[in-house]
C-alpha cells in the first residue's frame, strides 16, 4: 500500500487519534515481541532494520556494511525474510536464475555482492549461512523479529521521513513504540538530509546513541539533460525522484506506485505508451528493475545508487567492537 497522508500530518490529525488505540495494541504486541530472546546464530549477527513500515535505505546499507566486513577481512552473508517473494526457504538466492516472485525484489540486490540466503525461519537460515563459509550474518529487516539474538543493530532512517507522525501503525507508520525499540539498537542510520531525520537524531544523542549519517550517491552517469519518465514502486518514489532530477535529467513526468509493487501488463502497456508519447526515456529504480520482465526491462534505465557513510571510520569502530564483543576476540 501507499502510506496515508496522515502519517506525516503530526500526531493530531484527526484519522491518527481515531486509530489511535489500535495502534497501541499493535504496537504493545509487537514490543513484547521485540523482548523475546533470541537463538545464537553460531556466529556474529549484525542487524539493519526500520523504526517504521516502508523503506529507508536498508538494503544500500547493509551493502556497505557487508562491504566494511569484508575489508575488515570477515566473510558476510545477508539474512532475508525475502518479502514479497514465494519461497519460505531456506534456499540461496541466485540472481541470473531466481525471480523476484520466487525471493523478493531486495534479496536479487543483495546477491550481487555476497552470498545471501532468503528464508522465513532466521534460524534455519542462518544455519545455512554458516555452511556456506559465512563468518557473520547481515540481516536485511528483522530489528522486530526476535528469532535471532543480534550483536548489533542499527536503525536505519530516512533523513526526509523520520518517524512520520510517531504512532505505531495503523494510527502511524511505526512497528513499536519508539521507546520501546531504542533498547534494541545500537546505533542510527540517518540517510540523507531533512528535519525529519535530524529529530530522530536529536533522540538518538540524548539516549547516547551513535549517528552515522549517509548519503545515497548516484552510480555512473548519461542522464544529464535526457527527458525522462520516471517510476518507482518503493517506500519514498519521490526520493527517486528527487536524486533522478539531480543528476540532471528533466522529468517530463512522475509515476510512482506503492512499495514493492508487481509490475502487470497493463501497468507497463500504459507506461510504453505515455513514454512514446511524451518522447520521454523510461527510468527507475534497480529495486524496481528487477522486478520487471526481461524484454521490458531491456527498454528501461536504471539509476542506481549506493550508501556513502559520512564517516566511514566511525561505522568500522562500531563494527569492531561488536565482533569482538562477540567473539571475545580483538579484531585491528
Amino acid at each position: 500500500m501507499r502510506p496515508p497522508r496522515f502519517w506525516t500530518a503530526g500526531a493530531d490529525h484527526p484519522a491518527a487519534r481515531c486509530l489511535a488505540p489500535l495502534g497501541a495494541a499493535y504496537g504493545a504486541l509487537t514490543a513484547r515481541r521485540m523482548d523475546r530472546p533470541g537463538a545464537r546464530a553460531g556466529c556474529p549477527v549484525l542487524c539493519l532494520g526500520n523504526f517504521t513500515l516502508g523503506g529507508a535505505g536498508k538494503t544500500p546499507a547493509a551493502i556497505a556494511v557487508a562491504a566494511l566486513l569484508t575489508e575488515l577481512g570477515r566473510k558476510p552473508a545477508f539474512l532475508s525474510r525475502g518479502y514479497g517473494g514465494r519461497l519460505a526457504g531456506p534456499v540461496r538466492v541466485d540472481p541470473d536464475g531466481h525471480a523476484a516472485a520466487d525471493v523478493g525484489d531486495e534479496p536479487l540486490l543483495l546477491a550481487r555482492h555476497a552470498p545471501t540466503i532468503v528464508a522465513r525461519d532466521r534460524l534455519a537460515g542462518a544455519a545455512l549461512c554458516r555452511s556456506l563459509g559465512a563468518d557473520v550474518i547481515v540481516m536485511d529487516d528483522g530489528l522486530q523479529n526476535p528469532s535471532l539474538a543480534k550483536d548489533l543493530a542499527w536503525a536505519v532512517v530516512d533523513g526526509g521521513a523520520g518517524i512520520g507522525n510517531g504512532r505505531p501503525f495503523p494510527a502511524g507508520p511505526l512497528r513499536a513504540p519508539l521507546a520501546r525499540q531504542w533498547p534494541h539498537v545500537a546505533g542510527v542510520i540517518l540517510v540523507g538530509d531533512g528535519a525529519q531525520g535530524a529529530g530522530v537524531a536529536e533522540i538518538a544523542a540524548r539516549r547516547g546513541v551513535p549517528v552515522h549519517r549517509a548519503q545515497l550517491i548516484p552510480e555512473g552517469a548519461g542522464f544529464a539533460g535526457r527527458r525522462c519518465l520516471a517510476f518507482a514502486g518503493i517506500g519514498r518514489p519521490e526520493k527517486f525522484f528527487a536524486t533522478l532530477r539531480g543528476t540532471g535529467a528533466v522529468i517530463a513526468v512522475e509515476r510512482p506506485f506503492p512499495d514493492h509493487h508487481p509490475y502487470r501488463d497493463a501497468d507497463l502497456a500504459a507506461l510504453a505508451a505515455e513514454a512514446a508519447r511524451l518522447g520521454a526515456d523510461l527510468v527507475t529504480t534497480a529495486k524496481d528493475a528487477v522486478r520487471l520482465p526481461a524484454a521490458f526491462a531491456a527498454r528501461v534505465d536504471v539509476l542506481r545508487v549506493r550508501l556513502v557513510p559520512g564517516d566511514p571510520e566511525a561505522l568500522r569502530r562500531q563494527i569492531r567492537q561488536a565482533l569482538s564483543e562477540a567473539t571475545d576476540v580483538r579484531f585491528p
